[in-house]
């Protein structure tokens, strides 16, 4: 995948101040790394770390892969952003390209749904302000609504998302 570094390359914060007021402004993204037991995503534009969300958080049963509909597990694997949602039920929304034809084919095989409908969102749009605790989302990755504002600007269709364990 165009020559990624496992090492640890340069992290740029881009923000405007510092103040907890101003908003997080991120570059063109075009690759989100997503490290599920550190509960992290970093931001790579080029191949520079740019930014890491952390915090972020999963489905209810975070450990191991998506398997199933309804099974509350992350996905974990190569996928793409594919498209966006503006009208959620959570704060704006990328819809991630899960399930891929292996994890269809891995749920066929138990005579079950591999799901889908997997995102990158928000908080609930009823929740006011701040976060829900924990794991909540149904496979889901949640993220601060201000976070949401800055990829929703950032990352376009067709970026590459890689979740890990």
């Amino acid at each position: 995948m165009r020559g990624w570094r496992k090492i640890a390359p340069l992290l740029l914060l881009v923000t405007l101040g510092s103040a907890a007021d101003e908003p997080l402004v991120l570059p063109e993204i075009d690759f989100i790394r997503v490290d599920k037991s550190e509960r992290t995503m970093e931001l790579y534009a080029g191949e520079e770390l740019v930014h890491v969300i952390e915090g972020i958080q999963l489905g209810g049963q975070p450990v191991g892969p998506k398997r199933f509909q309804g099974d509350q597990r992350t996905p974990e694997g190569l996928y793409a952003i594919d498209w966006a949602n503006p009208d959620s039920a959570y704060y704006l929304s990328l819809h991630i390209s899960y399930p891929n034809e292996a994890d269809r084919a891995y749920a066929a095989t138990k005579g079950r749904s591999a799901g889908g409908m997997i995102m990158i969102h928000g908080q609930p749009n009823a929740l006011p302000a701040g976060r829900i605790p924990g794991d909540w989302t149904d496979g889901c990755i949640a993220v601060s609504n201000e976070e949401m504002d800055a990829l929703w600007k950032a990352v376009p269709d067709g970026t590459p998302i890689e979740i890990g364990a």
